[in-house]
């Protein structure tokens, strides 16, 4: 018997409770039963967020609330920016091209986070930008940019909307939503909420709502403005994933019951011990400035396929983790500390990579990272 362990970066592993929660009998989405557990959810989503603008709870995967963020507030031929640092930033340039925008890229280097002071240099030579586009956290090298520093910038720019893909930052990270400007702010079920994938979030400022006044690129499901005036009534647009609502309304007891502040320093530290331990065995992190709470990338060693790590760490000892994507193909593998994540995870993981580093031919002192983890997390 082989025991399976999820440390991949979405879906990540679903908390009991939440999944007895699920497996209650199923509500009519427009019954009265109903109603108080979407409320609580929706108003629980708002101080995640930090927030005192309305949460979109959409029918759908993060990709969703990506698309809603360019049809609902942009027009063809908007010139627009996007931070393109990975493969979730490529992303954004391919929706917001799909809906006929100009994109205007900032193409930065795998493994390092934008400057925003090339943001700010970009507005001024371009000033009929419309938005800027960009990820907290960058999944797939586990970088995080300043979107801190971003949004001051933003706030001297009345036309301009500051659209961020949170998916993989939500929980793992503060994100200060009003205070640090951001107008579109996309999260997802899957990841650091604990749920299955199937629900993604919108945050939407004033300023943003104003902005869907103009805007002319056709939409139908992913209609905000639908979503917003059935959302009072504590209800969505169309059929409400009911038993994806009771999973959040559960997993977002579970989140207040540890307090915000708490969860923070939790993926905070699994980070930490991560991080550490996997430099103590002689490897290199692939984020090299502001690494993500959320994921770690690790470098493997010369020689050693980064997808090879990653099938030994899942066939042999029951861990699935993740590997690089596109450039970082074969080079690096991904281990994520999200959502329901505890020290023992990541002592397991960094354990199963000591084996399967030997397994692959690489000379290892059994418990070198361990005993880091350990240190770390005690």
């Amino acid at each position: 018997m082989l025991k399976k362990y999820l440390l991949a970066p979405g879906p990540t592993p679903v908390p009991p409770e939440v999944l007895n929660a699920m497996a209650m009998p199923i509500v009519h989405h427009r019954s009265p039963d109903f109603i108080p557990i979407f409320e609580y959810a929706k108003n629980a989503l708002k101080r995640l967020y930090q927030t005192n603008n309305d949460v979109l709870v959409l029918t759908a995967t993060g990709t969703g609330g990506m698309v809603g963020a360019v049809n609902n507030f942009f027009s063809k031929g908007d010139k627009v920016i996007v931070v393109n640092a990975g493969k979730f930033g490529e992303r954004w340039t391919k929706i917001c091209r799909t809906f006929g925008l100009e994109v205007e890229e900032i193409n930065v280097d795998w493994g390092y986070a934008v400057k925003p002071e090339e943001i700010e240099s970009l507005l001024k030579k371009t000033p009929a930008i419309k938005g800027v586009f960009i990820q907290y956290t960058e999944t797939s090298t586990g970088v995080n940019h300043d979107i801190q520093a971003i949004g001051n910038i933003l706030k001297g720019y009345d036309d301009v909307l500051f659209v961020v893909d949170a998916i993989s930052a939500l929980v793992a990270h503060d994100i200060r939503t009003d205070e640090w400007g951001i107008d579109v702010c996309v999260g997802g079920s899957q990841k650091g909420l604990m749920l299955p994938p199937g629900l993604s979030f919108v945050s939407v400022s004033e300023k943003a709502w104003k902005r869907a006044e103009s805007s002319d690129i056709p939409r139908f499901y992913f209609n905000f403005k639908a979503e917003r005036k059935n959302l009072k009534d504590n209800q969505t647009n169309f059929t409400s994933p009911v038993t994806l609502i009771i999973g959040l309304n559960e997993a977002m007891k579970i989140i207040e019951k540890e307090g915000l502040a708490n969860v923070f320093k939790r993926h905070e530290h699994l980070a930490n011990a991560t991080r550490e331990a996997v430099k103590a065995l002689g490897l290199g992190l692939y984020a090299k400035e502001s690494p993500a709470n959320s994921v770690t990338a690790v470098e493997c060693p010369p020689g050693v396929d980064g997808q090879k790590v990653y099938k030994v760490l899942r066939e042999d000892f029951g861990i699935t983790c993740a590997g690089g994507q596109d450039q970082a193909k074969g080079k690096i593998f991904r281990i994520a500390h999200l959502g329901f994540a505890d020290r023992f995870d990541i002592i397991i993981a960094i354990s199963a990579v000591e084996m399967t580093l030997k397994k692959l031919g690489q000379e290892v002192t059994f418990g070198t990272g361990v005993a880091v983890c350990e240190k770390l997390l005690m």
